[in-house]
């Protein structure tokens, strides 16, 4: 028989779902590739499911419906969206995780009430749910570790959230461009009879340089800034403006950490991203792609080599 814990749990997993439901919808216009977009889609359509099997089995046991809960699912997301375009990318994803590892231990205390009631049918429920949750939470735990890994994870960040993870990264980075340091490349600049002179050298600090930079003559005058810096030894500027070559991918295909890269075709593409082992290698390659022939299978490659790699880094199988 089941008891007043028991539909209290059954009715909280409820209203939890119905905020899953709303999250996974709304994380869906963050999808990076189509196929993440079509797994978040199909997510949303599953904890459907999820909470008309939980209201049937609700009614069996003769609890009442929870007719706000839906409701109270959508104004929770809401909030919850709406909160967390203040927070940095990884602080966001780490709320959705919460709300998985509530799900699946709650689903894991209604198995046990349910056992000790002698509701079988309340246990395979509650099995399901542990399942679906469970799997959640490894795919989430593989975004943020894809994130960690510099991704690109399967999630885009949003502009807010961008900026926000950019502000706590100036907060916490240690001092490494220092003044000094950026005062001789910018002298360095100076002296150069190029573009490279006019884009360094009215630079007061490191936003003024990439701002400009990237809006004149984008590939050739970073290239040559990289080169310029790297000549003097001003290495810390120069590793960055070669990040922000490899992340737009405007890198030369002589750079590349797979030789003779624009020669390959699909399948040959494919085969060798599987191959990389370095996630840094396996963004460039990507970030090449989509900036030059965008080749849906070899995109998808990538993506998928990236979310291998994460899973081992975090031991998820």
């Amino acid at each position: 028989m089941a008891t007043p814990t028991l539909l209290a749990q059954l009715r909280a997993v409820l209203q939890l779902t119905n905020t899953e439901i709303q999250v996974a919808e709304t994380r869906v216009v963050q999808a990076r590739t189509e196929a993440v977009r079509t797994e978040l889609t199909q997510n949303a359509a599953n904890g459907r499911e999820r909470a008309e099997a939980i209201e049937s089995t609700l009614r069996e046991l003769g609890g009442l419906p929870d007719v706000v809960g839906p409701l109270v699912g959508r104004t929770l997301a809401l909030f919850k969206t709406l909160a967390e375009q203040a927070q940095p990318f990884d602080e966001a994803l780490f709320g959705d995780l919460a709300l998985e590892h509530q799900l699946v231990s709650r689903s894991k205390y209604i198995k046990a009430l349910a056992t000790a009631a002698d509701e079988p049918s309340v246990v395979g429920l509650a099995n399901r749910l542990i399942t679906a949750h469970t799997a959640t939470v490894e795919w989430l735990e593989t975004v943020l570790a894809e994130d960690a890994l510099g991704g690109p994870a399967a999630l885009r960040r949003t502009p807010l959230q961008a900026a926000a993870g950019s502000a706590v990264k100036l907060v916490n980075a240690p001092a490494t461009w220092s003044a000094r340091g950026l005062d001789r490349a910018l002298d360095v600049a100076r002296a150069t009879p190029s573009r490279v002179s006019e884009l360094l050298g009215r630079g007061a600090h490191a936003g003024d340089i990439a701002v400009r930079t990237l809006s004149a003559s984008r590939d050739a005058a970073l290239e040559a800034a990289e080169d310029v810096t790297r000549d003097e030894g001003v290495d810390g500027v120069a590793d960055a403006i070669h990040s922000a070559r490899a992340g737009g991918g405007i890198l030369e295909p002589s750079e590349l950490p797979i030789e003779d890269y624009e020669t390959l075709n699909v399948s040959e593409s494919v085969a060798a991203i599987k191959e990389l082992d370095d996630p840094k290698d396996v963004r460039i390659v990507l970030a090449f792609e989509e900036a030059h022939k965008n080749r849906h299978g070899v995109v998808s490659a990538a993506q998928t080599r990236l979310a291998a790699i994460a899973k081992d880094v975090i031991a998820v199988h």
